[in-house]
């Protein structure tokens, strides 16, 4: 699936393509999608989990079908006419999502989107990580990193990647973190904890950490404030491209190195950060490549 806003930089968009499950509508960042497929039988799996319908194998790659209505609870369809599959590419896995109506797609900015407070995400179970307003109807999105992490937790963050280097030095090299998934958050900085980075400044964003970049910079206290940048690409209110773009273009922050660790981490989103002036991009998996990049950024 071909989309012109992958091929801009630092614009602080996306596109969303809003889709429907039961009553109620939804959405996913266009970058994630490989393809829309109209809905085909599917072949079941013995022993699978119940979310997962079953597999296909529309090229020549077999595809597992997530059930996104069992995922949300919410009811399926009896007819499957207008139902469509969304084929996703991420943390390097493909996967499809059974969805019962495609809508269309909504070129909007970050500063739209709003990231659910507590009540919606109650003790980190939720699976929206923002909400946004089209012609008067709420649309909220996934979290489908967390929604694959939930049916197998292998293809999240791998913590124990760095248990080899939990008796390193301790280097206190400040480092900046913007994340806006808590969850996330708090594993990325245990594992740079055990990695011996214990000096971890952290944001829910990018305009949380463009704002404390802005104070240390007037406050002349940059050196010490900040070593390293670590940024994630899909966050409310600010991206992590507009932040690189923005460290990347600032006479006095463009020496600082950062790194880009997402998800979203493919051929077309490797480009646009190297554009940027990314100085490392690795997918979310890849924990222990995180940790071995800063060392090349902030030791060497």
């Amino acid at each position: 699936m071909n989309s012109g806003i992958l091929l801009e930089s630092g614009t602080n968009e996306l596109e969303i393509l809003e889709f429907k499950v039961g009553n109620n509508n939804y959405g996913i960042n266009v970058a994630k999608i490989s393809e829309i497929l109209s809905y085909q039988k599917s072949t079941p799996i013995p022993n699978a989990h119940p979310f997962i319908e079953g597999i296909f194998m529309p090229r020549d790659t077999i595809i597992s079908i997530v059930n996104l209505a069992k995922c949300l609870n919410m009811p399926e369809s009896t007819n499957n006419q207008t139902d469509m599959y969304i084929v996703t590419n991420f943390n390097k896995l493909s996967v499809a999502f059974h969805v019962q109506e495609v809508v269309g797609i909504h070129r909007v900015s970050w500063k739209d989107i709003v990231k659910p407070d507590e009540t919606v995400n109650a003790g980190g179970n939720g699976v929206a990580t923002g909400i946004i307003k089209f012609n008067n109807k709420l649309v909220i999105i996934l979290d489908f990193e967390k929604i694959i992490a939930n049916i197998n937790p292998e293809t999240g963050l791998k913590v124990s990647d760095v248990n080899h280097l939990i008796n390193r030095k301790r280097n206190e090299a400040p480092i900046l973190i913007a994340e806006d998934s808590h969850l996330l958050n708090k594993l990325i900085i245990d594992s740079l904890h055990k990695s011996g980075y214990t000096n971890i400044v952290s944001t829910a964003n990018g305009a949380e950490a463009w704002e404390k970049l802005t104070k240390w910079k007037e406050n002349n206290t940059l050196v010490n404030s900040v070593k390293c940048v670590i940024t994630d690409i899909e966050m409310p209110q600010m991206d992590g491209h507009h932040l690189t773009k923005l460290i990347k273009t600032d006479v006095k922050l463009s020496y600082l190195p950062v790194i880009i660790f997402s998800s979203l981490i493919n051929e077309d989103m490797r480009r646009k950060g190297e554009a940027l002036g990314a100085n490392a991009q690795l997918s979310k998996p890849e924990i222990g490549s995180l940790v071995e990049a800063i060392d090349k950024l902030i030791l060497s």
